[in-house]
């Protein structure tokens, strides 16, 4: 959230963020959130009766602060098909793992426990499947011998701050379109191939 803000912040930046809602009332990015200036919204999904019920409150506050984009981020509850459909191609997520492997939870204990040499994170448009969807952008960090989960998990995050700011700007801009399941446009100025161990 706070490297989207501050991304938001920039003069050139093609979106504001209207508002910050979480599901968690005590989270801490509301206050954080509030003491920039930007509206915020709790939407305690424990209040309601089931997941219907909860969306369609939180859509009730969305519609009300006029949201176009919705970006998702520490959110840990599956949204139902009705509302993804209310948002489809205008919610994006970031994932830490290099989707599609490593869905779900303990992305990187798993990626440790497979040996993998590369690992990463992903931004991409949310469908009502969990953590698949057209992928618009993602990062890729070597594995170190030395890693621990939260040293890795540390380095993708770093990755993260950085490439969820890039996505929301060329999703916002209208840069990029859609064809089945491939995010075309944001692959102009990729880097060379990271490659472990490294290539000569």
């Amino acid at each position: 959230m706070d490297a989207l803000i501050a991304a938001a912040s920039t003069p050139e930046f093609p979106a504001e963020i209207a508002l910050v809602a979480s599901n968690r009332p005590e989270a801490a990015g509301l206050a954080r959130a509030k003491s920039l200036g930007i509206a915020v919204a709790a939407v305690d999904h424990k209040i309601y009766a089931g997941r219907e019920e909860f969306e369609r409150s939180l859509q009730i506050v969305l519609a009300a602060h006029r949201i176009e984009l919705l970006c998702l981020a520490g959110f840990m509850r599956l949204l139902t098909p009705w509302f993804v459909e209310q948002w489809r191609g205008r919610m994006l997520n970031i994932h830490p793992a290099l989707l599609p492997s490593y869905r779900g939870l303990h992305t990187h204990r798993r990626a440790l426990a497979d040996g993998v040499k590369i690992h990463g994170c992903t931004v991409h448009f949310v469908v009502p499947e969990m953590d698949e969807g057209p992928i618009v952008a993602q990062a890729a960090v070597p594995v170190l011998d030395r890693d621990t989960e939260e040293t890795l998990a540390a380095r993708v995050l770093e990755q993260e701050h950085l490439i969820y700011p890039r996505a929301l700007r060329l999703v916002a801009a209208g840069a990029l379109r859609v064809e089945g399941n491939r995010v075309l446009g944001a692959a102009s100025g990729a880097a060379a191939a990271l490659a472990v161990p490294a290539c000569d």
